[in-house]
């Protein structure tokens, strides 16, 4: 099984100079863009805040924290407004994986290509 990265630039709607650029691993498993908690006092404050359950890909149940709302561009695709997630995570060698969910590539007209490992504009949106 092939891995996605794409490059993310996340913006808090009301705090423009907080934003962030970053790789996620594209998970159509996952519903949100996933973040770190550790990451989350990049981005300032949010309007809202919300703790949320999650099952996890192993089934245990976690609390994550949802915050928005923010301006999210997908390198390749339209900006999209949206909420994020932060998760408990720990690091792999040092570093965090981000997470892009499934909400935010059909947000933004996204869809996977398996083959080619990358993302490809959706030709049609939905309104059935």
């Amino acid at each position: 099984m092939g891995r996605i990265v794409v490059t993310i630039d996340i913006q808090n709607i009301f705090e423009p100079d907080k934003k962030v650029k970053i790789d996620a691993l594209v998970d159509t498993g996952a519903s949100y863009i996933t973040l770190p908690s550790a990451w989350k006092s990049r981005f300032g404050t949010f309007s809202t805040e919300e703790t949320i359950e999650l099952q996890t890909a192993t089934q245990s149940i976690v609390k994550g924290l949802i915050c928005g709302p923010v301006k999210i561009k997908i390198e390749g695709f339209r900006s999209i407004y949206n909420e994020i997630l932060f998760l408990d995570m720990e690091p792999d060698n040092g570093e965090y994986e981000p997470l892009l969910g499934y909400i935010t590539l059909e947000q933004c007209g996204a869809a996977v290509d398996m083959i080619g490992h990358r993302l490809l504009p959706v030709k049609y949106m939905d309104v059935k």
